[in-house]
C-alpha cells in the first residue's frame, strides 16, 4: 500500500508482485502530474517486483524530466539490486 503525507509517499506491508502493479501505477500517475518523493523504511517485506518498479519509476522520471527522491530504501531490497547489477541506477537520498 502507499498513502501519502504530505509531499511524501509512504510505502508500507508488503511489495511483492501481487501489490507491485498498482504501486507502480499510482507512481506513475504522480510523475505525470509532479516529483515524485517515496519513503520504504515502512515496507515489511519486498522482492524482486520491488527493484522493477523502483527501475520503472526511473526511467519514467527521466523520460517525464521529473524528480524522483528515495527515503528508507531497505537492505534488502539494496541487496537484490546489488545481485542484479543495477544497484547504481536506483535512487537514494
Amino acid at each position: 500500500m502507499m498513502t501519502q503525507e504530505g509531499e511524501r509517499f509512504i510505502m508500507r506491508g508488503s511489495l511483492n508482485m501481487e501489490t507491485v502493479p498498482a504501486l507502480f501505477n499510482q507512481g506513475l500517475e504522480q510523475l505525470s502530474q509532479g516529483n515524485l518523493t517515496v519513503d520504504f523504511s515502512k515496507a515489511e517485506t519486498i522482492d524482486s517486483a520491488t527493484v522493477s518498479m523502483l527501475l520503472g519509476w526511473v526511467r519514467a522520471a527521466q523520460s517525464k524530466q521529473r524528480q524522483l527522491s528515495v527515503h528508507g530504501l531497505p537492505e534488502n531490497l539494496i541487496s537484490l539490486a546489488t545481485l542484479y547489477g543495477v544497484a547504481d541506477l536506483l535512487p537514494t537520498h
